[in-house]
């Protein structure tokens, strides 16, 4: 039933009419309690977690069902159902947007599960097993959610389930103080971003006088301040969901401690709920002036570079590949921009391009940053560290993983033949077109953001011959990376469908093409419809080349193969060293050293030890580190600062009462003193 609430006569009508919302909640349901059935089971029992993976992909695969209904051109469906209080009902919308986003989160979901039967063995983690299987469930099924609400209590609540759900998953080794500490600054800086989101649809909630996700009434946009505030409490709120430097702080520790699956699940989607919220809120308020369009191509620009340049500095596998999250998040946030600045300037093609390019790069960086995630999970599992000097000659005993990472790799610096290629040269070609038409105020940002985004992709490159030479080439740098074993079958099964799409989106971009359009269509708001992406690309000669790109890998492999098993096996040269050592060999600090020190003024790079004195020197150690400039430099000294003023208030805290009770009527007596006021200045200085 749409537009009804109460009683088990509506919801049954509601299933009868809504085929697609229909599947959705029942993916959601099937999700949610996929991990309780191993509550009820022996905490070393691997049933429970059977079940769970069973439930949890069967839900995947019926969201997924639905989702393609409404990619394939079915209408949009609304629900409306019983809300928590009475004349308060929750609503729920299908439309192109939401469906585009429901395929990353079931993908990931049903992959990640595949993944963590043996990654994360109920039998070898009966402490937290049975709590990461049913949180995982639920920030599926929480995902889902945010992506369908159509009004702010569903969102509110979705979105907090969410919160939550990704606390106890960045938690799950909660002995572990690194740990600890990573999951209490992710969940600050998420309720942060929550606060703002209240007061967001706070605000549109008084203006529309309702929770129902509306376009603004024009004489509620038509005053003063009302559409900027809204747009950068959602910036702002959004923003630290997403990542977007410098609210990007709690996003490294985060990803690098939590389980490689859920790290994968985390930067695949959670982080794009922020890019949905933008995106969603965005059709609410009227269409921004070209400043809005430039200040997010600025803000993508530099979490793009400052996401790169941090990688590079790395010496953690999974923390390297959080901050690329960053530069990712950064790339589709220009995208944004771009799709933005060309709906100011009435300018369909720009905004068609942007578009496209931010919401393909959704897709592909969830693929990809995945596939990584996962990968390197993999090098966990084979030899139990993620210290990149400590690990090195993988690609000998763990073919299987090194050829995912490097597809991953190849895809993320967005090089042919592989997606991340596609997705980027939209925005390039975006880029590239509205600094060629010169519109007045418009094209510098497009033509300083092109060169600045070449300069990302140059880096990223080298950051990941540093990472794929350090991990999976060389020579064994320690014991345990010579004892290092390949993952069992399920494992490299769920790094191969996600492999899959890497290749076939970068070879074939036809194939996703009609649904991109579809998704543009319906987002943009311009005079005339947008051109079609076919019309703006020359996809036949991109597709001849990443075919011709492919059949030389192919032929090239098969010609070294060939010639490695006939070809004599000799020394190689050694430049005088008679016994070379695993000490001679580059180490990931060393490849990466000129980089870093033409960075140092960003990294501030913190190193210990000393050069080697004399001809016969003791044994010396040396180490470095490159922390966050954010989090070391602005919020630490901050928050020890306050802890500092904060103390002198212990004096309250006498333990009784009834002056517990007076300071909520002396805090109640100055709100209203105070909110009073501000409303009426408020509304004089407005025009309310």
């Amino acid at each position: 039933m749409r537009g009804a609430d109460g009683g088990t006569t509506a919801i049954h009508g509601w299933f009868e009419q809504t085929m697609g919302l229909d599947l959705h909640v029942v993916a959601i349901v099937l999700t949610a309690v996929s991990g309780v059935p191993g509550l009820v089971l022996g905490s070393r029992s691997s049933l429970g977690q059977r079940i769970a993976s069973v439930l949890l992909i069967g839900g995947a695969v019926l969201g997924l069902l639905a989702a393609s209904l409404t990619l394939s051109g079915a209408p949009v469906e609304t629900a409306t159902l019983p809300g928590p209080l009475p004349g308060l009902a929750l609503h729920l919308r299908l439309d192109p947007l939401a469906a585009f986003f429901l395929v990353p989160i079931y993908v990931l979901g049903a992959v990640g599960t595949l993944y963590g039967l043996r990654y994360w063995k109920q039998s070898e983690h009966a402490g937290n097993g049975r709590k990461l299987r049913l949180c995982f469930g639920a920030l599926v099924a929480a995902l889902a959610g945010v992506v369908l609400a159509a009004d702010a209590i569903a969102f509110l609540g979705a979105w907090e389930v969410m919160a939550i759900a990704a606390f106890f998953l960045v938690t799950t080794e909660d002995d572990r103080a690194e740990v600890q500490q990573a999951g209490w600054v992710y969940l600050v800086a998420t309720h942060a971003g929550t606060l703002a989101l209240f007061a967001l649809f706070g605000l549109l909630w008084s203006l529309n006088g309702s929770a129902v996700f509306q376009p603004l009434a024009v004489a509620a946009a038509a005053r003063p301040g009302v559409a900027t505030a809204s747009f950068l409490l959602a910036l702002l709120g959004f923003g630290l969901k997403a990542g977007v430097v410098p609210l990007h702080f709690w996003l490294p520790a985060a990803h690098a401690n939590a389980p490689s699956h859920v790290s994968a699940l985390l930067s695949g989607v959670v982080l794009k709920m922020g890019i949905y919220g933008l995106l969603r809120i965005l059709t609410l308020l009227p269409i921004p002036p070209p400043g809005v369009g430039t200040l997010l191509i600025a803000l993508g620009v530099v979490s793009a570079v400052y996401g790169v340049v941090l990688a590079l500095g790395q010496h953690d596998l999974k923390r390297l590949l959080a901050y690329h999250s960053v530069e990712n998040i950064g790339i589709i946030v220009m995208g944004l921009g771009l799709a933005l600045l060309g709906q100011s300037a009435g300018q369909p093609a720009w905004a068609a391009l942007g578009l496209a390019g931010c919401l393909l790069h959704v897709w592909n960086h969830a693929l990809f940053k995945a596939l990584l995630f996962l990968a390197a999970g993999s090098v966990i599992h084979g030899v139990g560290t993620r210290e990149l000097e400590r690990l090195g000659g993988l690609g000998r005993s763990m073919a299987g993983s090194a050829a995912f990472f490097a597809i991953g790799a190849v895809a993320i610096c967005g090089l042919p033949p592989l997606n991340g290629f596609v997705s980027e040269l939209l925005l390039y070609i975006g880029l590239f077109r509205t600094a060629a038409d010169g519109v007045a105020g418009m094209w510098p940002a497009a033509a300083l953001a092109a060169p600045l985004l070449a300069m990302v992709g140059a880096l990223a490159v080298a950051c990941f011959v540093k990472a794929y030479g350090s991990v999976f080439l060389g020579p064994n740098r320690s014991e345990i990376a010579a004892g290092a074993h390949e993952s069992p079958p399920s494992m490299l099964l769920a790094m191969g469908a996600l492999a899959v799409p890497c290749v076939a989106i970068g070879v074939l971009p036809v194939l996703v093409m009609p649904v991109l359009s579809r998704v543009v269509r319906s987002w943009l708001r311009v005079e005339s419809p947008p051109p079609g992406l076919a019309d703006l690309v020359p996809w036949a000669s991109i597709m001849g080349v990443a075919a011709a790109i492919v059949g030389l890998v192919v032929a090239a492999s098969l010609l070294l193969r060939g010639r490695s098993r006939s070809a004599a096996q000799a020394p190689t040269w050694d430049c005088g060293y008679a016994r070379p050592t695993a000490r001679m060999a580059y180490t990931a600090s060393s490849f990466a050293e000129i980089l870093v020190h033409l960075y140092a003024w960003l990294l501030h790079p913190r190193t210990s030890g000393a050069e080697v004195p004399g001809l016969f020197p003791r044994p010396r150690r040396f180490h470095s580190s490159i922390p966050d400039p954010v989090m070391s430099a602005i919020l630490l000294p901050l928050w020890a600062r306050s802890r500092l003023e904060l103390a002198r208030f212990r004096v309250l805290q006498q333990g009784r009462m009834q002056q517990y009770l007076l300071y909520v009527l002396l805090t109640l007596c100055i709100l209203l003193g105070v909110l009073f006021p501000m409303g009426t200045l408020l509304r004089r200085f407005l025009g309310w």
